[in-house]
């Protein structure tokens, strides 16, 4: 069986998994304190974060941007390509991809899972406020742009799903675990993950409870 070392409210943790679910990959999840640096991970992968994949045969692939091209490659013949067809639609995937995972994470959800989550869970001082009304502020640019681009392309990349949808569902999906994305006001990004909400493969995501911290009513609601 197939091993993913994770943890439950990591954006990057959730993209694998809801690439994984796609692939149609079935994999044992395994929660993975790297703030212990336990010796037995950091062999298997010497950086200390998540997601690490250790397949079936023992091959270790971690990191959230390797793992995903990884995934997609490995299990071509197998749903949908991610990727896009040609080199312009890969290009613009790879863009939104580092929009949100680098953008995003860096205005928005980093500060907020930080601040709320992490400070609280290991006890290493208070919420800075700041920090959150800085996240609380950008968050409204960004559904903005997720409005506008979805009122223009079928998915947010062009005319097909691929790994930027799943990139901005697994950021969204923590910080709506949070009750910190301000749907109301945003219509149009609202829209966008009603649909990508609806899959399969969100259903497990749906489904987390992290104990300490439980998920507003509308978390798992498909209708929100």
């Amino acid at each position: 069986m197939r091993t993913l070392y994770h943890l439950p409210l990591d954006p990057g943790c959730r993209k694998i998994r809801l690439l994984l679910h796609e692939k149609g990959v079935e994999v044992e999840l395994k929660a993975e304190k790297t703030w212990e640096r336990r010796e037995q991970f950091l062999r298997l992968n010497p950086a200390g974060e998540v997601p690490v994949l250790v397949e079936a045969d023992g091959s270790i692939i971690p990191d959230a941007w390797v793992l995903a091209e990884y995934l997609n490659d490995a299990y071509a013949e197998v749903g949908d390509d991610l990727m896009g067809q040609t080199p312009l639609d890969r290009a613009e995937v790879r863009r939104l991809v580092a929009w949100f995972d680098r953008k995003f994470a860096r205005e928005v959800s980093d500060l907020l899972i930080e601040e709320k989550v992490m400070k609280r869970f290991l006890g290493v001082g208070t919420p800075d406020s700041s920090a959150i009304r800085a996240a609380n502020q950008n968050i409204h640019y960004h559904l903005d742009y997720i409005g506008w681009l979805s009122d223009r392309r079928n998915w947010l990349a062009g005319d097909n799903l691929s790994l930027a949808d799943f990139a901005a569902a697994a950021h969204l999906s923590c910080l709506d675990y949070l009750d910190c994305v301000p749907w109301d006001q945003h219509a149009g990004a609202r829209d966008w993950y009603a649909r990508i909400k609806s899959r399969p493969s969100m259903r497990p995501l749906l489904a987390d409870l992290i104990p300490g911290f439980p998920p507003p009513a509308h978390y798992a609601d498909l209708d929100f």
